[in-house]
């Protein structure tokens, strides 16, 4: 996978982070990642089209989730309520539109986003594309961001050079 299709997401989630939460992010070894479990509890799921298509997920531990959404919110939130989603999916929205942002060259859209919470649930993603993990460390707990996107815009350009 092109990192420069990766590191837009490493930038994004510290600048999100940092302004939205005043709350710094470390950012781990990213890494192939075999299984299609989400890595944690809480995942807010984001899709892409365009030039770059597939999905990117925005992973919690339950506890670290509910940290940051009171920080989010001001306010302590359970996962039960309804805000805590819409801060889950705000949170994996303004990490996916500030990548897509920094996209060169290509043109992305990005979807509403969906929340899941619940131990071990799997997202779905496109075959032949590997999923990225990114694991990052906060104040707040351990998080994880799971990219699993392709450059559909190069691939077209090597599908037309080969006929």
């Amino acid at each position: 996978m092109d990192p420069n299709l990766i590191t837009p997401f490493m930038q994004s989630v510290q600048n999100v982070f940092s302004t939205m939460l005043q709350l710094p992010v470390e950012i781990g070894e990213p890494a192939v990642k075999a299984d299609a479990a989400t890595t944690y509890d809480v995942s807010g799921i984001i899709g892409m089209s365009g030039d770059v298509v597939g999905a990117v997920v925005l992973s919690f531990p339950k506890e670290t989730a509910e940290r940051i959404v009171a920080l989010f919110t001001g306010q302590d939130t359970s996962p039960e309520d309804e805000d805590f989603a819409d801060a889950i999916g705000e949170l994996v929205n303004m990490v996916a539109g500030g990548a897509k942002g920094m996209f060169q060259k290509r043109q992305a859209s990005i979807s509403c986003p969906s929340v899941v919470i619940g131990k071990s649930h799997i997202v779905s993603r496109p075959k032949g594309v590997p999923c990225i993990s990114i694991p990052c460390e906060t104040d707040c707990g351990s998080l994880c961001i799971e990219v699993g996107i392709r450059d559909a815009a190069a691939d077209e350009e090597v599908q037309s050079q080969a006929a």
